[in-house]
């Protein structure tokens, strides 16, 4: 069952943070799901494993906030092999 996960986006000036459904694979792991809007970038793309832990966010109590890449996307992975960027 999705959760909800707070991804912080890039390039806005400030501290933003978008809320965005997530499937926990293990205990603080999560795979970001979705599409990522065209006008936003995320800091971590749709299909990422991502480490979340509870953040203060604003002046909000605490939620699951998305803070280190776990794994890149499959096709991302898949894509850097083919063209010979994986070592």
């Amino acid at each position: 069952m999705p959760e909800t996960v707070h991804m912080p986006l890039l390039d806005e000036g400030t501290e933003v943070w978008r809320p965005v459904e997530a499937f926990r694979l293990a205990e603080g792991v999560y795979i970001i799901l979705g599409a990522m809007p065209d006008d936003e970038t995320w800091a971590f793309p749709p299909g990422s494993q991502v480490r979340c832990e509870p953040r203060r966010l604003h002046s909000e109590a605490n939620r699951l906030a998305a803070t280190a890449l776990v794994a890149s996307p499959i096709s991302d992975v898949a894509s850097a092999h083919a063209d010979g960027s994986a070592a």
